[in-house]
């Protein structure tokens, strides 16, 4: 049976198995094909000292951590298929280790850099009155872009100064707001929205200059703007401020559960992160102040 079909036949298998993604499955495909080209001979010839020799090429060619873990996991799971078919006899990936990744740690601003930002929109504008509104909520609340965006007028209470979050699945957590983020939440309600309603209805929050929802395009660009406007060179993403609020709450003392509830993580050790981040920069000011550091 010659490669192409081999690889095919295991394609279908895994998409069929796992439900993997089309991105999953055409990186599989090229990782496979640019093996095979390697090798130059049927796949199923291969034993560990190839793809321990394969790696080795790969690691002299600079490919990143990340990419040469899921190159691993693609052979893995390509050659266990193969013995499940009885095409081979072992798996030749099983005495390979997977190469350590780095941790990459979220961008995150200084209390003084948000600070800045959130001082940046112009509230004498109907623009800069929704914009200071949505940048005290991110940081006020830590929500992700997409729910930020997703907001309807029946989602906060601020009276009740509270905030209803329908988040990733579905699930529904009920967040604290600070009294900046209600005293520009008003602000944005009464002299901007209605403004910004036009002559249409629509229950989205926070609205265009068209009446309509806030897309996360927009968002990305108006932080963007904004983060040059306060002096802020950093790379920023759509959910800076939410990585902000995080550390700033770890570095404060707020427990991790407690952190993880709020940003709606599933697992605690997506919300570690944040404590890792606290562990560079006292690492940093260690090296900086100590005599010895």
């Amino acid at each position: 049976m010659n490669n192409d079909v081999l690889i095919n036949q295991f394609l279908d298998h895994y998409w069929l198995s796992s439900g993997a993604t089309d991105n999953t499955l055409k990186a599989y495909r090229s990782d496979l094909t640019m093996f095979e080209k390697w090798i130059g001979h049927s796949l199923t010839k291969v034993n560990d000292q190839t793809i321990q020799q394969y790696f080795d090429f790969r690691q002299k060619s600079q490919f990143s951590s990340a990419t040469q873990a899921r190159v691993l996991t693609c052979l893995r799971v390509f050659y266990q298929y193969l013995l499940t078919q009885n095409s081979i006899q072992t798996n030749p990936t099983n005495k390979l280790n997977h190469p350590k990744q780095t941790q990459k740690l979220p961008v995150f601003l200084a209390i003084d850099e948000v600070s800045n930002l959130l001082d940046a929109p112009d509230t004498k504008t109907l623009f800069g009155l929704r914009d200071r509104a949505m940048l005290e909520l991110l940081y006020s609340c830590g929500l992700r872009v997409s729910e930020l965006i997703k907001l309807e007028l029946q989602h906060l209470n601020l009276t009740e100064e509270y905030i209803r979050i329908i988040g990733k699945g579905e699930k529904e957590r009920i967040l604290p707001l600070g009294e900046l983020a209600i005293e520009h939440l008003q602000n944005y309600e009464k002299k901007s929205r209605p403004h910004l309603l036009k002559k249409g209805q629509t229950n989205g929050y926070f609205l265009t200059n068209r009446g309509a929802s806030m897309s996360r395009q927009n968002f990305f660009y108006i932080i963007k703007a904004y983060a040059l406007k306060a002096g802020i060179d950093k790379p920023l993403s759509p959910h800076t401020l939410r990585h902000a609020f995080a550390t700033h709450l770890v570095q404060q003392g707020a427990d991790l559960r407690s952190v993880q509830l709020m940003l709606g993580h599933s697992d605690i050790a997506t919300t570690q992160i944040y404590t890792h981040i606290q562990n560079v920069q006292l690492k940093a000011q260690h090296s900086k102040h100590h005599p010895r550091g």
